[in-house]
């Protein structure tokens, strides 16, 4: 194991990140194909440097969203998610202690804090590892729930029963905030982005909202998402002997409702209930493929999501995949998430395939998208917030005018040792 003052050469700023860097290390030398390994390498690295002191309600080092993050120390959102799943098998304890951080700071009412930042109280020039903070973060916004999947791969790796009722505990209140908070009328659930915002669904300035519906009305990420909850929370309830009823029947009606109200049959894809049966404000987004990620789909629907358009070289199956809006939408561009790619989504993406059984559809996304890093990785040395779609130059991309530019050496949204552990499950060859 690299010893913590060797690591400080690097980077690195705690014992538990210089453990993580190790162990990453590891398992960037299982089988992969050679010209992905120096990104698995770097990546490992980034890792280490991205885990700090516990701190405020973190009762354990926690791992931001990686060293070239614009915002500084940031904790949380899907990030996390995908820091999670892609350190599980090098270090479950680290993957844990993240979920246990990620819960301490759930709310009386039940929402679980999206983004956990820290205002820097320290001088300017201080060293940002040293710098003193308190965390913050908005009271009233949530995000993408996909910690769950966490909670699953780390109960499958540990079999640690104690967690699993921890986050079944936590499961429930948080449903309680959705359903208070983000429930339709009409049915299905909504995020902030449909309204007034500010942004919720993580997908800062979707093109799915550019033109916002006149009353509140079902989003089909955030529905998906709902329906991950309940799902879980059945599956949770029945595995630690609880009753499970309520969740279950909440998931079957959520589950026909999305694939009632919230698929169009001609096109073959999901859609929010707004634009749905209005094909002239539709729009070909990636968030489409959430009812196949989380299993809501029926089998037929999920076949034409993934022939008729994951694997569309016309729309997401871009040279790099996969494209958060598809490439023949008037709306694409080389902007944040209206057209560039982020490899965790390329990741949902094939988790989705595997679940409706084509795992030789998640092999070739999975298997694109790290030959497009690697190569991108070989050009730059570093490993990018967002990707260009084309295999253009990353000078291209835009994000926002504060940077306009995607953030290097960042973590959160390149669960690359995830990818490629999938990529070796679906008969992927070094």
């Amino acid at each position: 194991m690299i010893g913590l003052a060797a690591a400080n050469a690097a980077g690195i700023t705690t014992e538990a990140g210089a453990a993580l860097r190790a162990a990453l290390m590891r398992e960037a030398s299982l089988p992969v194909k050679p010209a992905w390994r120096p990104a698995l390498f770097y990546l490992a690295e980034l890792h280490g440097r991205s885990v700090l002191p516990a701190t405020g309600f973190f009762k354990f080092p926690y791992e931001s969203l990686g060293p070239g993050y614009m915002d500084g120390r940031v904790f949380g959102h899907w990030d996390l998610t995908h820091e999670r799943l892609d350190t599980v098998r090098a270090s479950p304890a680290h993957v844990r202690n993240q979920i246990r951080n990620e819960l301490a700071g759930q709310q009386a009412d039940g929402m679980i804090p999206g983004l956990v930042s820290f205002t820097v109280t320290g001088h300017p020039g201080l060293p940002e590892a040293n710098a003193t903070g308190r965390p913050t973060w908005k009271p009233f916004k949530g995000f993408p729930p996909l910690w769950v999947f966490a909670v699953d791969v780390y109960v499958a790796q540990t079999m640690d029963t104690a967690v699993l009722a921890e986050g079944l505990d936590a499961l429930r209140r948080q449903i309680g905030w959705f359903e208070s908070k983000r429930r339709v009328p009409e049915g299905g659930f909504y995020y902030l982005d449909a309204t007034t915002g500010p942004w919720e669904s993580g997908v800062d300035e979707g093109v799915r909202f550019d033109e916002r519906p006149v009353a509140v009305a079902a989003c089909i990420d955030a529905s998906a998402h709902v329906f991950l909850l309940y799902d879980h929370a059945a599956r949770w309830s029945r595995k630690l002997g609880q009753p499970a009823a309520e969740w279950e029947a909440k998931a079957t009606a959520l589950r026909d409702f999305i694939r009632r109200e919230l698929w169009d049959s001609a096109t073959g894809f999901f859609y929010d209930r707004w634009t749905v049966r209005d094909p002239a404000r539709r729009h070909l987004t990636f968030e489409g493929m959430w009812p196949v990620v989380v299993g809501a789909a029926t089998p037929e629907q999920a076949r034409r999501v993934i022939d008729e358009h994951l694997l569309n070289p016309q729309e997401f199956f871009t040279p790099h995949p996969i494209a958060t809006v598809a490439r023949s939408d008037p709306k694409f561009e080389l902007r944040m998430w209206r057209g560039p790619v982020w490899n965790c989504m390329t990741y949902w993406a094939a988790r989705g395939c595997v679940h409706y059984g084509r795992g030789d559809a998640a092999r070739q996304l999975l298997e694109q998208a790290l030959d497009a890093t690697a190569a991108e990785f070989a050009r730059s040395g570093t490993l990018w917030e967002f990707y260009h779609p084309l295999l253009g130059a990353q000078t291209a991309l835009r994000r926002k005018p504060a940077q306009n530019m995607p953030c290097r050496d960042y973590v959160g949204h390149n669960p690359l040792f995830a990818m490629a552990e999938l990529w070796r499950q679906t008969d992927g060859r070094p």
